[in-house]
């Protein structure tokens, strides 16, 4: 017995044959016949019959849009695109012939709507869509996935190599390069692209397929802008190091490997310490002590900084109530909040309940973000949890100032109470007359906005007296003090304070 779909491909294919241009050259034939056998009114029954039956086949329609076949051209959603894969990855095992499957991106998606807005992004990543699929085949698969990334299928072929995936990826690249009209003004983008064929995964599935593209197109970012990369067996290699790697941060942020270190803050004009700066670090059993610029752009692709920040702030509070209770007060604690956690809407009441959980007051809380999240639209969810936590009490402190995009405006926006002066600006300013002007011209625009200010960087008594001599109110540096496990910092703070009793304040211009 036939199944529904079946039925449907037979009937399918009788509707093309009977539109075929096979069928009309028959007409005539069928005509002349019917009138030999039946006279005129078997002609006139066959000349009103035939092009009804005909239009009726071409209207009828009971043959749904199968996963992965598109009228007009359009995109398909991602379940059918889903199933798609799946049929396309068992035909080609059927008929041994060979696929492929590509991740795209478009570069720089953020900042476009960070500078343009979410019409024009959007506007941006719908000429992304129409370019890749004029691309491709009408019979080939594709699908959106977010703002800025799509999947694509081919369906199966003999002549499908490594050879035509990179020439079929370039001529999507170049494409996309044309310049994308927004407001009269052409602004240019760019996508990273990997992809993988079928044949690459004699045993795998076709999720395996899927993954594999999204593993050449992780490679293809990490080395882009406007890369191209095919999986292959080293690819695989790494995508098992990071599923290992992933396993492993999981297990240390649970076991308690994964930690803030303290570096200490203090004052130019008592030389006392402000606060404490914390900074993530994995104590590793076998390989030591990795920094987080090891980590850190793993977690953000596997999409964990949402979970690393909780886990910091739950030790930098916990810091923070010993402190206390042992007598060492400590103004403030500074903590990195990246961009995952700002985006989350339920941040502030997540941070209260935190606050409340270790009785400590928002004022304590310096809320590190870095500099270029100030230009983002005041729409954003990020922006509005920024004056949030400022509304709070927390201290909002722009980090690496001098090195974004952060204009005025966007400072007295945000309620900013302090700004931290990227190192760059702090190296050798004591030897370099460029780099102190750099310096002084900061410091003088952020007194004249009433900002508090520390510096970071400081290595040397040289600079440590400069910036004093300039007017920075807090310094951070080696020069002061390394990041230190927190077990470390009672015993630093005792030995600190003892060496600055009696010892003459380095003073600041005056007059």
């Amino acid at each position: 017995m036939w199944n529904q779909f079946s039925f449907n491909r037979f009937f399918h294919s009788l509707k093309t044959i009977v539109n075929g241009p096979a069928v009309l050259a028959f007409v005539p034939a069928l005509s002349l016949g019917a009138f030999w056998v039946g006279g005129e009114r078997a002609l006139v029954s066959m000349a009103l019959g035939l092009p009804l039956a005909i239009a009726g086949l071409g209207a009828i329609s009971t043959t749904p849009t199968r996963p992965g076949r598109r009228a007009s051209g359009g995109l398909v959603s991602n379940d059918h695109f889903a199933s798609a894969l799946t049929d396309v990855f068992a035909e080609t095992r059927r008929k041994g012939e060979d696929s492929a499957c590509f991740a795209l991106v478009l570069d720089d998606y953020t900042q476009l709507l960070d500078l343009h807005g979410q019409a024009a992004a959007n506007h941006v990543a719908q000429q992304f869509c129409a370019r890749v699929m004029s691309m491709i085949r009408n019979r080939d698969c594709a699908t959106r996935i977010g703002g800025n990334k799509m999947m694509v299928v081919l369906r199966p072929a003999r002549q499908l190599d490594l050879e035509a995936c990179i020439q079929l990826s370039g001529r999507m690249q170049s494409a996309i390069e044309e310049p994308i009209m927004l407001n009269g003004t052409g602004v240019y983008m760019s996508c990273s692209i990997g992809f993988s064929l079928s044949d690459s995964f004699p045993s795998g599935s076709a999720l395996d397929w899927r993954d594999a593209a999204n593993n050449a197109l992780l490679e293809a970012q990490q080395n882009g802008p406007s890369t191209i990369r095919a999986f292959s067996s080293e690819t695989r290699r790494r995508a098992q190091v990071r599923t290992n790697l992933r396993k492993e941060f999981d297990a240390a942020v649970d076991s308690g490997e994964i930690r803030p270190w303290f570096q200490p803050q203090i004052s130019t004009d008592t030389e006392r310490v402000t606060g404490f700066e914390a900074l993530a670090r994995w104590e590793h059993p076998y390989k030591g002590v990795l920094s987080p610029n090891v980590f850190l752009p793993f977690a953000e692709h596997a999409e964990l900084m949402g979970r690393l920040g909780q886990t910091m702030r739950h030790y930098a509070f916990s810091a923070m109530r010993d402190w206390d209770q042992a007598g060492l007060y400590v103004p403030r604690i500074g903590i990195n909040f990246s961009s995952d956690e700002l985006r989350d809407p339920g941040l502030i009441d997540r941070l209260k309940w935190e606050l409340d959980q270790f009785d400590m007051t928002p004022d304590r809380l310096a809320v590190e973000v870095l500099e270029t999240v100030f230009s983002r639209r005041p729409d954003d969810v990020i922006t509005r949890n920024v004056t949030g936590l400022a509304a709070m009490g927390c201290c909002i402190d722009p980090d690496d100032f001098g090195t974004g995009h952060a204009s005025i405006a966007s400072i007295k926006r945000f309620n900013v109470s302090r700004i931290k002066i990227d190192r760059s600006f702090v190296t050798k300013s004591d030897q370099d007359p460029s780099q102190q002007q750099l310096a002084s011209a900061i410091l003088t625009m952020a007194e004249r906005l009433n900002l508090e200010t520390l510096a970071e960087g400081v290595e040397t008594p040289g600079e440590h007296a400069l910036m004093a001599q300039l007017g920075c109110d807090h310094v951070q540096g080696f020069g002061i003090g390394k990041p230190m496990r927190f077990e470390k910092t009672e015993g630093w703070i005792k030995s600190y304070r003892n060496k600055i009793d009696g010892v003459p304040k380095i003073g600041r211009e005056t007059g």
